[in-house]
């Protein structure tokens, strides 16, 4: 009788998957747009499947590429043997993940101030073209 753990079988054939999403996700996100594509093409169920993952774990919308949120979970986990570079590293690591968050609080605020400068721009047309209804000028004569 066969044993379904993963240390019995050759290559550990359960966890084909995750390696699958692990090498898209190194790719980043054009290797899943890619594989959901030609899934569609060859297999429909497959691309639809993938279509659904991509949505369900947010890979499709997500502004960050699937990249860098591997790379530096693997690298977390991973230990050099070396405590001291693994103290620089986790440092390292921790202060460009703040850089990026202050990076993309700067450009939330950058976002917001523009679209505040154009809605009041907007606002402020709204209120020239009812003045000028108002007053009876400006309007076109039918």
């Amino acid at each position: 009788m066969y044993d379904t753990t993963t240390q019995s079988l050759p290559g550990g054939i359960l966890h084909w998957p995750r390696r699958a999403e692990r090498w898209l996700d190194d790719r980043g996100r054009f290797a899943w747009i890619g594989a959901m594509v030609l899934g569609f093409i060859f297999v429909w169920p497959v691309g639809l499947a993938i279509l659904a993952y991509m949505i369900w774990s947010k890979r499709m919308f997500n502004r960050s590429s699937c990249r860098s949120r591997s790379t530096t979970a693997r690298w977390s986990a991973q230990s050099s043997g070396n405590s001291a570079f693994d103290a620089y590293r986790e440092d390292t690591i921790r202060r460009l993940e703040e850089e990026q968050g202050a990076f993309e609080a700067f450009l939330k605020r950058l976002r917001d101030a523009k679209d505040k400068k154009e809605f009041d721009a907007f606002m402020e047309e709204r209120v020239k073209s009812n003045t000028a209804d108002d007053t009876g000028k400006d309007v076109p004569a039918y």
